[in-house]
C-alpha cells in the first residue's frame, strides 16, 4: 500500500459535480493498493497514519497527531500511485490492485481509521472519476509505502 498524507486546512471530494465528502482540518489520505497488500499492510498503515506527528503543538512544533488535534481525515482510492514509468513514457499499472481485491482493502482501511480515530472518516468513491479540492497545510505532504517499512 502506497499513500500520500496530506495536512490540510480544508479538503473534499465531488463526484459529478456533487459533493461526497469534506472536511476541515486534517488529513487527506491518497491510497494506493497493490494485489499483494495484506491484512498486516493494512494495520502498519493506519496505526502510522494516525501516530504521524504532524501538526503542531502551542511552540509550532509538529509534535501532534491526528489523534491528538482531534482532526479528521478523508481517504481518496487512486491506483495511479502504483504507475510504473520505467520503460516507455506511458505509465503501466500493472502493480496496481484490481477491485476485487482493492475494494476490501481500501474499506478495511477505511474501517480501522475509524474505529482509531473514534469518528466517520471521508471517502471518496472508488473507482469514480472525483474532483479532489484541498489546501494544504503548510505544505506538508508525505509519502509512505508499507513495502518500505524498514
Amino acid at each position: 500500500m502506497r499513500t500520500v498524507v496530506q495536512r490540510v486546512k480544508r479538503a473534499c471530494v465531488c463526484v459529478d459535480g456533487a459533493k461526497v465528502s469534506s472536511i476541515g482540518t486534517g488529513m487527506l489520505l491518497l491510497l494506493g493498493i497493490e494485489a499483494a497488500d495484506t491484512e498486516e499492510d493494512i494495520q502498519w498503515l493506519c496505526h502510522k497514519v494516525l501516530a504521524l506527528r504532524i501538526f503542531d503543538d502551542e511552540e509550532g512544533m509538529m509534535n501532534r497527531s491526528i489523534m491528538d488535534i482531534g482532526g479528521d481525515i478523508i481517504v481518496v482510492s487512486q491506483f495511479t500511485l502504483h504507475a510504473s514509468y520505467k520503460k516507455g513514457n506511458r505509465p503501466s499499472w500493472i502493480r496496481a490492485a484490481g477491485h476485487e481485491h482493492a475494494v476490501p482493502v481500501y474499506e478495511r482501511f477505511v474501517k480501522l481509521l475509524e474505529e482509531g480515530l473514534g469518528k466517520p472518516v471521508g471517502t471518496g468513491v472508488f473507482g469514480a472519476d472525483m474532483q479532489v479540492e484541498l489546501i494544504n497545510d503548510g505544505p506538508v505532504t508525505i509519502c509512505m509505502d508499507t513495502k518500505n517499512k524498514e
